[in-house]
């Protein structure tokens, strides 16, 4: 198991009393992001609606690092609720709240409440990268044969 990489977290005033995030098992490559709505406010999504969902934290990740917003898996397969623009980016030099961008792709209208886990969020590494202009690209087998070319 690689070594854990040390967050840092800040509570925002709508978030305090919200669970700490956390990978729920050993295996587990995501920690969830709870909703951090008031105690009695509801977002109802209706189908093919929006809502960008508070998660109630700011967060100081390494440099090097991104956190992935990925969608429950849970929410899709029973609700059809997704994350809008999976996976959603947060960067190491982000010092805002993380918000969570759900979609309802689902027949029935969708209701989040305080402290629902809403999606997952996944640290990892990222690459430091620069592009040569060049005046060919090598040759593959692939080619420029694009989407649904290596097969269904």
């Amino acid at each position: 198991m690689a070594d854990a990489v040390p967050i840092g977290l800040v509570w925002l005033a709508h978030g305090q009393g919200l669970p700490m995030p956390r990978q729920q098992s050993a295996g587990a490559a995501g920690v969830d992001i709870a909703a951090a709505l008031g105690p009695d406010e509801v977002v109802e999504i209706a189908p093919g609606g929006t809502a960008m969902i508070p998660s109630g934290f700011a967060m100081a990740l390494p440099e090097g690092y991104e956190a992935q917003i990925r969608p429950r898996s849970g929410l899709a397969a029973k609700f059809g609720v997704t994350v809008l623009n999976a996976p959603g980016t947060v960067d190491a030099d982000y010092r805002g709240e993380v918000k969570v961008m759900l979609i309802n792709h689902g027949q029935a209208p969708f209701a989040v409440r305080r402290g629902e886990r809403i999606a997952q969020m996944v640290v990892a590494p990222v690459s430091q990268v620069f592009f040569t202009q060049l005046e060919t690209l090598d040759e593959t087998e692939r080619g420029d044969r694009g989407h649904g070319s290596t097969g269904r």
